[in-house]
């Protein structure tokens, strides 16, 4: 979080989730912030005194969060990010003049300096709907495609309802977000919301899930990035004589380490810039299945069991990280030119995300059957060129996240240490704080590489929450009273099914890799 303490005045200013540069263009962004500071100048200068050394430091954070063409991507998938809470500090300088000041300060003034702030912001939203539906369905498809079709395998083809009746409930609770943010207009990211309905503690239960929930999905995405060199490189033999590790190993150490410098980043533009590319990715390794079987001869001939239910808990982990996006669904919400289209938004998205997913799981399911891997790459034939394309795409993916990914605790942490503390110190405090992340990601992920287990355990543990349990508990608690009481007994019906499906869940999957932990430490042994 940025901080500017000061008189009982917060300013949320977001990294934007959107995926389409063109929202907003510089020109738009810069317009925005000029006629932002007229009004806020206007309001308060004689409200407020700013220490000298504090106003060439906003303007950086203003232009860095205002001004990046590129810098909607930040948010995305994800993920998962924070907002900015800028506090203003008080001094006794005046704003303009850097003389002693003898303001009075106005609690009603600074309320409406906040409203005309809200005021400007949906002025200055530019989305359409069809923009809004491509960066919803870029922003959900991602690493949970990989696992559909093992997920069904397992599950049994009936468990496509589940697949499908959790697209339906997602769908629902990101309308149910947009109406908790109806409510509030000062409201502006998930995090805002969660405050919204049960105060500091609601806002400090999100943030750890939402850090939580990126770090299990970084600890995933290197998975992944491992399990994939190894058919990629098969044939690169590396060895270090003081260090026990395979060739596949030291390349996902080498691939890490190349990914590094990016999460040294301060520059939005060009951490969205890696993020895009990622999407592109994502994009290929999703069009690569059907290409298998149409140039590749995989004939789908396989029988997908009916029913496995001893399964169903750990691959609704799985379904349900799928559709992993609700954090930033807000952003979206606030960037559209009309937001009372964002429920046609959420249902137009995920229908055709629902579908994708289906289709791709069944594909899958039918091409290869009992021996279907847990990421739906490692089951294509290695001799054809569509799988070394989607291969490469999938081992490139996680490299492209991590700056991405890190930046929002990056970000809180460089602007939460002392002002006194010189720019360059706290981005080198930044960088390394980064970087032991990172490293701490890529020692787990070597250490526990069931891509399936981890991947489930963070959908039940984590996403299961986001997605479901909190937006219904949002709902309920900021709207009580207005909603009917079959709405209300239908949001709780939620929280409960999440909250079960969540727990056995994450029980089923933590059994899992465990018992995997004690097989391959046997094994080692």
């Amino acid at each position: 979080m940025l901080h500017w303490q000061g008189p009982s005045i917060v300013l949320y200013i977001k990294l934007e989730c959107l995926i389409v540069p063109s929202i907003p263009s510089l020109q738009s962004c810069w317009n925005l912030f000029k006629s932002m500071w007229k009004k806020i100048s206007k309001s308060i200068r004689n409200l407020l005194c700013l220490q000298p050394n504090r106003l060439l430091h906003r303007n950086e954070v203003l232009n860095e969060t205002l001004h990046g063409a590129h810098r909607n991507e930040v948010l995305n998938e994800t993920l998962h990010g924070a907002n900015l809470d800028v506090h203003w500090v008080s001094s006794h300088v005046c704003l303009e003049e850097s003389k002693p000041c003898m303001c009075n300060h106005s609690i009603k003034n600074l309320e409406s300096v906040e409203n005309d702030i809200a005021i400007e912001h949906n002025v200055g939203a530019t989305g359409s709907f069809a923009h809004a539906v491509i960066n919803m369905i870029g922003m959900l498809i991602g690493l949970g495609q990989l696992s559909t079709p093992y997920a069904l395998e397992r599950g049994g083809w009936v468990s496509s309802f589940l697949l499908i009746g959790l697209g339906i409930i997602c769908a629902y609770t990101s309308h149910l977000l947009g109406k908790c943010l109806d409510k509030n207009p000062k409201s502006r990211s998930f995090t805002d919301i969660g405050q919204h309905a049960f105060g500091t503690k609601g806002k400090v239960l999100v943030t750890t899930f939402i850090y939580l929930e990126i770090f299990m999905a970084l600890v995933s995405y290197t998975i992944s990035l491992h399990d994939n060199l190894i058919p990629v490189l098969s044939g690169m033999q590396i060895k270090v004589p003081w260090a026990k590790l395979s060739s596949s190993q030291l390349l996902t150490m080498m691939a890490v380490l190349i990914a590094l410098p990016s999460v040294w980043l301060r520059n939005l533009s060009s951490i969205s810039f890696i993020s895009s590319a990622g999407i592109l990715m994502s994009l290929l390794i999703f069009i690569s299945v059907p290409c298998t079987s149409i140039f590749g001869g995989v004939k789908p001939n396989h029988k997908i069991p009916v029913l496995q239910l001893h399964n169903i808990p750990a691959i609704s982990g799985l379904y349900i990280f799928s559709y992993a996006g609700h954090i930033v669904f807000p952003n979206l919400y606030k960037e559209m030119k009309d937001p009372s289209r964002f429920t046609k938004v959420s249902i137009v998205s995920f229908t055709i995300v629902t579908a994708l997913y289906t289709a791709l799981a069944f594909l899958g399911a039918k091409l290869f059957g009992p021996e279907v891997n847990s990421q739906i790459t490692l089951s294509m034939p290695p001799h054809l060129l569509v799988t070394k394309i989607a291969l490469w795409a999938t081992v490139l993916t996680p490299m492209t996240k991590y700056a991405l990914e890190i930046a929002p605790f990056s970000i809180q942490l460089e602007h939460n240490l002392p002002a006194s503390m010189g720019s360059k110190l706290k981005m080198i405090i930044r960088g390394c704080v980064g970087s032991f992340l990172l490293l701490l990601i890529l020692a787990l992920a070597l250490s526990v590489p069931y891509f399936q287990y981890v991947l489930s355990l963070t959908g039940s543990l984590v996403s299961i929450a986001i997605c479901v349990i909190f937006p219904c508990a949002f709902h309920t608690k900021i709207c009580w009273g207005q909603i009917s009481k079959p709405l209300i007994i239908l949001n709780l019906t939620l929280v409960a099914f999440g909250s079960l499906l969540g727990v056995f869940g994450t029980v089923s999957s933590s059994k899992l890799l465990v018992q995997s932990l004690r097989r391959r430490a046997h094994h080692l042994a």
